[in-house]
Order: structure tokens, then C-alpha cells, then sequence
């Protein structure tokens, strides 16, 4: 089974756009991490043909608020459909297990001692400065936060988050976490 953990940042904000809508958003580059080769790569749109061909070829893409946010704002670059694509998005296996969403960064402290190294707003300025280099790098340690994350929880069936007061450990149910799903992706560009 191949599985890749993904995160995007965007050119532009919500409210830039007007709309809720993170298919009105445009995408300054995306970070992946593949299993199949054990590295990460980097993606803007310049070369989305190369990501395709990964894509195709994957069996679960592993997010956080991915299946909001990320897969279907890359989507909407794509021909085919990456909805077919088996997903596992972090953050609706959280609301399952606590009945609410917890921030990325709040979960990581808690449960591996490691934070995000910026957030989205600050990648935008850095697209709007020219600062390549440093998006990449925030959204490179996005995704290895969301990967540790993922394969903490496979081994210890369990996550943490800090409350006011307390840090709070919750089980999470990870038995069906890496099955891709039956359905295989639609083929529509040329490869």
C-alpha cells in the first residue's frame, strides 16, 4: 500500500477570496511525504504533473483537516478526481474520538513535545515577499508533525492534547487507518 502525508499553503486567505471555500484559494506549494521512497518532496504548480503521477498512484493520502481543506483544494487543479483517492484526514479521527477539533499544533505539543514552526498566515506573507524557502520549510515540518503523529497513534493507539490546566490523553481507533478503501482512482491524464 502506498500512503503519502500532504499539507498545502495558499497564496491567498479566506477572506481575501470571500468565501469559506478552499477551492477559491490558490496553492503556492504542497509538501509531501512518501512512504514508498521514505522522502519528502516539494510541489508548486509548475510541477503538479509530477505530483500527479504520484497521486495515481497512491493508496492514502494522510492529512490534517486534508479532507476539508487540502484534497479538495488540489482538486481543483487536477483533471481527474483525487476524492477517489483513499484518505485519512487526522482531524475527523479526532472530532470521532473526542467530540470536538483540536489545533494541529496542540495536539503535536502534547503528544510528541514538537509544535508547528509557524502558521498558514505567516506562508502566506512569505509567498507575497518572494520567500520560497522558508513556506517550503514551514510546510515540510507540517508534515512531518502530521506523519509522526499518524505513526504515534498506529503504535499506541492513543493521542494527547493540553486543556487548560491538563494535558488529556484520549484513545483514537486505528484498526481501519490504513485500509485505501475500494475505490481506485480515474486515470484522465495522459501519462
Amino acid at each position: 500500500m502506498r500512503k503519502i502525508v500532504l499539507d498545502i499553503e495558499t497564496r491567498n486567505t479566506f477572506q481575501e477570496v470571500g468565501s469559506n471555500d478552499p477551492t477559491k484559494l490558490d496553492i503556492s506549494l504542497l509538501v509531501i511525504y512518501d512512504y514508498k521512497d521514505k522522502k519528502y518532496s516539494t510541489f508548486t504548480e509548475e510541477n503538479f504533473a509530477d505530483l500527479w503521477k504520484i497521486l495515481e498512484d497512491t493508496d492514502l493520502i494522510i492529512g490534517y483537516n486534508s479532507d476539508y481543506f487540502d484534497i479538495p483544494l488540489l482538486n481543483k487543479y487536477y483533471s481527474g478526481d483525487l476524492l477517489a483517492v483513499g484518505s485519512l484526514d487526522l482531524l475527523t479521527e479526532i472530532r470521532k474520538s473526542l467530540g470536538k477539533a483540536v489545533r494541529l499544533d496542540n495536539i503535536a505539543e502534547a503528544t510528541l513535545g514538537v509544535g508547528k514552526s509557524g502558521h498558514g498566515l505567516q506562508a502566506i506573507e512569505w509567498w507575497k515577499a518572494g520567500e520560497i524557502k522558508k513556506i517550503e520549510k514551514y510546510c515540510q515540518q507540517d508534515v512531518k508533525v502530521t506523519k509522526d503523529l499518524y505513526e504515534y497513534a498506529i503504535k499506541n493507539k492513543k493521542m494527547k492534547y493540553k486543556d487548560l490546566l491538563n494535558t488529556v490523553t484520549f484513545d483514537v481507533t486505528t484498526d481501519k487507518w490504513d485500509s485505501g478503501g475500494d475505490v481506485s482512482i480515474n486515470y484522465t491524464l495522459p501519462l
